[in-house]
């Protein structure tokens, strides 16, 4: 079993979620069961997979759940900016966390192309870094 926590995606995908939640605290209150809760269980859903992808055995599996992660990401976009356009979320805050999560979309898709390489050796120095 790998240690997600060494990866800087991770860290990344971490500290959105930690941002988001921070977000969500001005949603308005009859919005607990529905925006609020969607966007945070989007947001934690990425790092969650990433971590998830580093527990399974195999380059595939890893792979798998680095896409299911990305996802998740771009379903926090679409209810990030749900949120703005319901006026939940002021347009700087907004434009953050879009690029946050455009960014960590990025990185994911890099690691997804590394893991997913032909070279053996690559597969195993990204393994080990789990």
């Amino acid at each position: 079993m790998g240690d997600f926590r060494k990866l800087q995606v991770w860290e990344r995908a971490h500290a959105l979620t930690l941002d988001v939640y921070a977000a969500t605290r001005t949603f308005p209150r009859d919005e607990a069961y529905g925006m609020t809760s969607q966007v945070r269980r989007a947001a934690a859903s990425i790092p969650a997979n990433i971590a998830e992808g580093c527990g399974r055995n195999g380059d595939a599996e890893l792979a798998r759940f680095q896409t299911i992660a990305i996802g998740s990401a771009n379903e926090l976009d679409y209810h990030l900016l749900l949120a703005h356009d319901l006026g939940f979320l002021p347009p700087d805050r907004y434009h953050h966390l879009s690029t946050e999560v455009h960014a960590l979309s990025r990185m994911l898709a890099a690691f997804i192309d590394r893991v997913r390489q032909p070279n053996g050796r690559q597969s195993i120095s990204l393994r080990a870094k789990c």
